[in-house]
């Protein structure tokens, strides 16, 4: 039958079910041919940290979230547009996000008596009434699935297990999506298993004919391409962008990548994606423990290789240590901390931005590091080589803080010209036999004599003739490398490796601020992933008339040379983080400015609408 085709400029759609419904399956699927039509998009993955959380209950409910647009876009988007339920629990889980007259994709197979009481619901929603403020689409999904599969030889469980390809089907069908890509991800998937493979393929292809046949659905949505900037792209998720960094880090530099890593959510999908990749020159090992992670690591970087650790809050605790001992030796060492919500094993699975006291502090003793911070998924790639720029150059750890709402979410990613990344092997040299030796009938290899620039010191590969010299956490004599226990010479290798840390202000460029005509007397100032949110916000300000600057933190160790500038020329500087105020309160000690801070630690991203009601509050009481 003829149906109707709507022009929509954005969707948010949320997929959600039981942990075990394959709704990230569904969700990621739906991206990837989002993003092959030429949608601007940002995605949220939201799933229990339990492997196989309790079915049908609320805290079992795992849901990903879409936001595709004709347009630039920043964030998932704050409230969906459509939801697919394909039990009662994930109904009652996302409920309250769903603004009115938004459409409920129900699985009506799933609401039986005991499901609806395991939830709390003594009837049926779907037959209440008390969904009257939504448009509610109920579809046996998977009584349909089992129907259509009836041909091929595979038990009923396998057929129910293919309903979250009708429902991607259905949705499919519903936005328009191209349907080529699903198809050969299904072949390739599961090429071992032929008939599992057709079973899959026959359930998508029965939610998209189902959509197309069914009056349930009288019009079909297209959301036009967006208009990008000119080049090639792809769909890229933080986590990947942060292993393709490094590995295009390792390449530009002209070192070895080696990778000490333990397992553990946020962080493990750069383990899985690097261990993939031994034909670029990376080698991968998986740690017993986080603390022989980051010693293999710092091992690798004394023998003159990129060494990386990947980990996230309840790792970089145990990695402590090491990095205290790699701030005392000067080596390169490069640290990512994927950021969760603590404290302890907290919620693994959900974001925070709390880790960032301990990057700064977290070690004992006078012991600074540099600090970067990615602000999207896409720029996990472009913060690695950075970190990779600043931990060879001045050899010192450079602690990467991402999290997991960049970890997992994704958006396009515009690829770049090889030829176009930084030379990283301009950025440093190894030490050579004559170096840095002292005058005199018996020269002597300095190892901490440095570069009047930089004030690194020389990076000499072990066994190379005439390059001997001390390693280890022990107090080490200025120039000469040789143990001290002076109180003299401790003052100044202190305040040495303090002054390191703080010339690279001068090699990070200042900070950019937004503020169209220079009257905003309110600036907005963020780190990390709060980017998009606060960017969403801001727009929403200014196009209702309000008048605000936005900037945002990329290095936060040292901090941009003109920062404080920047915040004394606001007269309020407001700060949203995922935390209980931790950049508030540096930017207040070192700054003696006092920034509004305003927090929330949901295990969440902020809300585009939360954020732009405080900015015109905040504006307001100026």
């Amino acid at each position: 039958m003829a149906k109707q085709v709507q022009n929509l400029d954005r969707v948010i759609i949320r997929f959600a079910g039981d942990s075990g419904d394959g709704m990230q399956l569904a969700g990621d699927r739906f991206t990837q041919e989002t993003a092959t039509f030429g949608n601007d998009l940002s995605t949220l993955p939201n799933f229990p940290a339990e492997i196989r959380a309790p079915a049908g209950t609320l805290p079992g409910v795992s849901s990903f979230q879409l936001h595709f647009a004709d347009h630039d876009i920043l964030t998932p988007g704050d409230a969906p547009d459509v939801l697919v339920a394909m039990n009662p629990a994930a109904l009652k889980a996302n409920l309250s996000d769903l603004p009115r007259g938004a459409d409920i994709i129900a699985n009506t197979d799933e609401f039986s008596k005991r499901n609806l009481a395991r939830v709390g619901y003594e009837a049926s929603p779907l037959d209440d009434g008390s969904l009257a403020a939504y448009n509610v689409h109920a579809v046996a999904i998977t009584s349909m699935t089992v129907k259509a599969l009836e041909e091929f030889e595979i038990t009923r469980k396998d057929a129910e297990r293919a309903k979250n390809m009708f429902a991607l089907g259905l949705l499919s069908w519903l936005y328009n999506r191209p349907q080529d890509g699903t198809l050969a991800f299904l072949e390739s998937k599961f090429a071992a298993k032929p008939e599992i493979m057709k079973a899959n393929i026959a359930a998508f292809r029965a939610g998209w004919n189902f959509g197309e046949t069914t009056e349930a659905f009288s019009v079909q949505y297209e959301v036009k391409p967006a208009t990008l900037p000119p080049g090639r792209y792809r769909n890229i998720t933080g986590n990947l962008a942060l292993a393709y960094g490094l590995v295009a880090a390792s390449r530009r530099s002209g070192l070895p990548l080696f990778l000490g890593s333990y397992p553990i959510t946020p962080a493990s999908d750069i383990l899985h994606e690097l261990s993939k990749l031994k034909r670029f020159g990376v080698r991968t090992f998986q740690a017993e423990d986080e603390i022989s992670g980051v010693g293999a690591a710092l091992g690798a970087a004394f023998g003159g290789a990129l060494g990386v650790s990947t980990t996230s809050g309840p790792g970089m605790a145990l990695k402590a240590e090491t990095i205290g001992l790699a701030v005392s030796v000067e080596l390169p060492l490069v640290i990512c901390d994927i950021q969760r919500a603590g404290p302890s094993t907290g919620m693994p699975t959900k974001t925070e931005q709390a880790d960032l006291l301990m990057a700064l502090y977290g070690r004992n003793g006078e012991s600074p590091v540099a600090v970067v911070a990615p602000a999207t998924p896409a720029d996990c790639f472009t913060i690695a080589m950075e970190a990779v720029r600043i931990a060879t150059k001045y050899r010192t750890p450079v602690i990467v803080l991402s999290d997991g709402y960049l970890a997992n979410g994704s958006e396009p990613w515009l690829i770049p010209e090889v030829a176009g990344l930084p030379k990283l092997r301009d950025e440093f040299s190894f030490a050579r036999p004559g170096d840095w030796q002292q005058d005199g009938d018996q020269p002597q290899f300095l190892p901490f004599q440095r570069n009047p620039d930089t004030l690194s010191r020389p990076w000499a590969i072990p066994g190379t003739p005439g390059l001997e010299h001390r390693i280890g956490g022990i107090e080490k004599a200025d120039v000469t490398g040789t143990i001290s226990y002076d109180p003299g010479n401790h003052d100044r290798m202190v305040r040495l490796r303090q002054a390191k840390i703080d010339g690279i202000a001068a090699d990070i460029g200042p900070l950019e601020v937004d503020d169209p005509d220079g009257s905003a007397r309110v600036l907005v100032l963020g780190w990390g992933s709060t980017f998009g949110s606060i960017g969403a916000a801001v727009r929403r300000v200014r196009l209702a008339g309000g008048s605000v600057a936005q900037a945002h933190l990329r290095h936060l160790s040292p901090f941009p040379a003109n920062l404080g500038d920047v915040l004394r020329s606001y007269d309020k500087v407001l700060v949203p983080e995922i935390n209980l105020g931790q950049l508030a309160l540096v930017l207040r000690g070192r700054y003696l400015v006092d920034v509004i801070s305003y927090n929330r630690v949901r295990g969440l991203p902020f809300r585009a609408a939360e954020l732009a009601g405080v900015i015109q509050e905040v504006i307001a009481n100026v």
